[in-house]
């Protein structure tokens, strides 16, 4: 309650505005002023001002310092009482609006990336600003200078941002009413939903900083940017039910918390920081709607960050310095998946990335942070998991810069028969690092090395390096014609053939600790792959044997897709609908040259070619394979969808060697990883 000799706002701030030294707001028809009742506590004109002290002699340096620390908080004090009320609670009941301000220790002081209420933009090279101007920088030399248009802060003798406030861009004054809505949708199981997530999801995609984010939860909900709170909440609710306590409950609307989100994250970027980035890629892992254009965004937006830089030497937080890293490359993953599975150009050039590889000093957790309850993920693996990830997506980078970018593809039509050649000698160097990346995978990333009770998503990485695989072979298979030569056609095929069994056993051989535990947002399309690449080789089979065949394995691939998506694995899905679409085309081709009506069921298409209703005609050009442009099935995230069945029956077929279809077409000795000429080690020879 207000004191009842409360006197006017001209006359004198509160008790508790005068002692955080802060402003002292009261609005219209209020009785109490903005931050007492922020806080909850009784706005008080009770206390004598304090007398006045003569301030102590200060060092120059340590005068401006002060400053420059107080002088934003001067600045934004000026600001309306409403954008005012974003600030950061302390144990004694006050609050401060930056992080820099705190009594006591925090993570978050002279954070760059993640300051309460203001954002950062790198000056680049060519901007009108030029930081050099300012000399080296000393260990105590100004870091920062005030601007006009904000405070430029330096982190190195050549590199610098320009620190602006929050308040006055897009939806700012909506954020506090956004995270409101956001944990009312969760209440009261925020907590446990926080837990959940760095159980699950975090030890394989380790984004965040878990001290960071755990620190700020402490204190309140309100220090997040709204899409990074929702974007956690999103991912934890996918494993709603491995949580005791919280499957005794209805699971919180999901949907409205994705339209908060988006809603959010797309104020945030007009004030971007590092959560925004963070925010954008885990909700990338929930649903794909707009994934490409959201990664342009995200990939504009971490630019502005300096996210493509190394920060080693820069004057900032260590655990920032991590986190930068860990997070650059999570985008760098998400830009070339991304690119591979919708078509486009990727986004990122090697050329503009300064990135270091990611140490083990670069990841705060290890094995000592071990969950041990129930339906864990496990930390140390997680960690080399995300680490060979990323080297495996620098590969699939290679790989599309390398035969798939629109010059080489022009150049090797251009080359009529010698395009193979072309083809082949630009991809055998990506092929010796797939190899070499393929052999240096330790033990614990096997797909036998699963612990009881614990979750294990070694699965995503390795199917990423069958879609990598794939993708290679595909081009190649493309570029197959009735010019090529006949040993190098049956080569070639041979290698396509080993690389497609071998995609199908390892779906195959998915546990459950693998099928019910975090998949990247690629997995779908990297499904789909093995399924395009199966019917790609149904396309060209040169006899009708080779034509059951792979007609049959497509049939069983269908089914292992089928059966795990109806028992929890939704993420699987979308490969079967891509397996069906363009399972369609070779009907549509099939029905052009056959009176006989096929029947509209995907499912009943593939049983027709194995009873051999629709029959190759014996070359190998029967089936001309389309490179037209495939309307895009839209394809569902893996944490999308909700794991509820624990349990999913062994799919373990016997495997068919590449000899069951032996033809002189086919060679049916085993090729390693690579293509050779008779024995010889010649241009194709690995």
């Amino acid at each position: 309650m207000a004191s009842p000799n409360q006197p006017k706002r001209k006359e004198r701030p509160c008790d508790a505005c005068r002692k955080r030294k802060s402003r002292c707001v009261i609005e219209e028809e209020s009785t109490i002023c903005v931050l007492c009742k922020f806080h909850g506590q009784e706005c008080t004109f009770v206390q004598n001002p304090q007398s006045r002290k003569r301030k102590p002699t200060q060092d120059p340096d340590d005068s401006e310092t002060a400053k420059r620390r107080h002088s934003s908080s001067s600045a934004r004090s000026k600001i309306s009482p409403g954008a005012q009320m974003r600030v950061i609670r302390t144990t004694n009941g006050t609050g401060v609006e930056e992080y820099d301000d705190l009594e006591g220790p925090s993570l978050l002081k002279k954070t760059l990336g993640l300051q309460n209420k203001h954002h950062s933009q790198y000056v680049g090279a060519t901007r009108g600003l030029e930081p050099a101007l300012l000399g080296q920088l000393s260990t105590t030399g100004r870091s920062e200078v005030q601007l006009t248009e904000g405070t430029l802060r330096r982190v190195s003798s050549t590199e610098a941002f320009l620190l602006l406030p929050d308040p006055g861009t897009q939806g700012y004054s909506d954020e506090l009413d956004d995270l409101d809505a956001i944990e009312a949708i969760i209440r009261p199981h925020g907590k446990l939903l926080v837990d959940l997530y760095f159980r699950i999801v975090f030890p394989s995609f380790p984004i965040l900083h878990k001290e960071v984010y755990l620190e700020k939860y402490s204190r309140s909900y309100r220090e997040f940017s709204p899409p990074l709170l929702a974007a956690v909440y999103l991912l934890a609710l996918q494993y709603w039910t491995y949580n005791d306590q919280l499957s005794r409950f209805i699971k919180p609307d999901v949907l409205e918390l994705e339209k908060l989100a988006r809603k959010a994250l797309g104020d945030t970027i007009h004030r971007p920081k590092l959560s925004t980035v963070q925010a954008g890629l885990l909700l990338l892992q929930h649903t794909d709607t707009d994934s490409a254009e959201l990664t342009a965004q995200l990939i504009s937006v971490a630019y502005g960050l300096g996210l493509h830089l190394d920060a080693s030497n820069w004057n900032i937080p260590d655990w920032e310095k991590g986190l930068r890293k860990r997070l650059g490359w999570g985008l760098y993953m998400q830009d070339k998946w991304s690119s591979l599975g919708s078509g486009r150009p990727s986004l990122i050039n090697s050329a503009n990335w300064a990135l270091q590889p990611v140490t083990n000093a670069d990841f705060p957790e290890n094995a000592s942070h071990e969950d041990e309850q129930e339906g864990s993920s496990e930390v140390e693996k997680g960690r080399i998991l995300f680490s060979h990830m990323i080297a495996l997506s620098q590969i699939l980078a290679d790989l599309l810069d390398t035969v798939f970018t629109v010059k080489t593809t022009r150049d090797i039509a251009d080359a009529g028969p010698n395009g193979l050649s072309i083809v082949l000698e630009k991809v055998k160097p990506v092929q010796l690092r797939l190899k070499e990346w393929f052999s240096s995978l330790p033990e614990c990333l096997s797909m036998e090395a699963t612990k009881v009770m614990k979750l294990n998503s070694v699965g995503y990485l390795r199917l990423a390096y069958v879609a990598t695989e794939i993708t290679l072979h595909r081009r190649i298979l493309l570029t197959l014609s009735s010019a090529t030569d006949p040993q190098l056609y049956r080569i070639c095929r041979s290698v396509a053939h080993e690389r497609f069994i071998f995609a199908i056993d390892f779906v195959q051989s998915l546990k459950p600790q693998h099928l019910s535990s975090f998949w990247y947002f690629a997995s779908p399309q990297n499904f789909a792959l093995i399924g395009v690449f199966g019917t790609l080789l149904l396309s060209t089979a040169s006899t009708l044997e080779e034509a059951d065949f792979y007609r049959t394995k497509l049939r069983e691939y269908r089914w292992i897709l089928k059966i795990n998506s109806e028992n929890g694995a939704r993420y699987m899905k979308p490969a079967m609908a891509l397996l069906d679409a363009n399972t369609g085309l070779l009907t549509a081709k099939a029905e052009s040259s056959s009176p006989q009506p096929l029947p509209a069921n995907p499912a009943d298409q593939l049983q027709q070619f194995e009873n051999g209703s629709v029959q190759s005609s014996g070359h190998p050009e029967h089936f001309q394979f389309s490179n037209s442009h495939l309307s895009p099935t839209e394809f569902a995230s893996p944490s999308q969808y909700s794991f509820d069945t624990q349990y999913y029956p062994s799919q373990h077929s016997t495997s068919t060697s590449p000899a069951t279809f032996t033809s002189s077409n086919i060679d049916p000795q085993p090729q390693e990883f690579g293509y050779g000429m008779g024995g010889n080690t010649g241009l194709w020879s690995y």
